[in-house]
């Protein structure tokens, strides 16, 4: 059996991370340990059991240059949920920018949003 563990995402500072993921967005801090010069921190979404996301702290200009454009400008992360209108009207009390008003797809319900590092997200409910 495989399954995607943990993706890392790029980000300019832990805490100010820890603060919209955790704090903002009530995710589950699953653990922060200290390395040293660096940490290792992964968080999961409200619920989640797997899947999680590994913020890594930008070390020298080329990884500080790709904070916010880890994907090249494309959505590169996806927020399922079991129900879109609850966590969409929830982020939206949080102060989420969402770039759009959510759409219905053959898929299902979905609407782009940024975090306050710039990395594009859908929240999306699949049909």
């Amino acid at each position: 059996m495989q399954f995607l563990h943990a993706i890392s995402l790029v980000v300019p500072d832990y805490d100010a991370a820890i603060d919209f993921y955790c704090g903002q967005l009530g995710w589950q801090l699953a653990e922060d340990i200290d390395q040293g010069r660096k940490r290792w921190v992964r968080i999961l979404p409200p619920g989640a059991q797997q899947g999680s996301l590994i913020l890594a702290r930008a070390e020298g200009p080329e990884q500080e240059a790709a904070i916010g454009n880890q994907f090249g400008g494309r959505v590169g992360l996806f927020l399922a949920t079991d129900d879109f209108a609850r966590d969409h009207a929830s982020m939206v009390t949080q102060g989420v920018a969402f770039e759009e008003k959510p759409r219905h797809e053959s898929y299902g319900t979905v609407a782009v949003w940024r975090d306050p590092f710039g990395n594009r997200w859908d929240l999306i409910q699949f049909a």
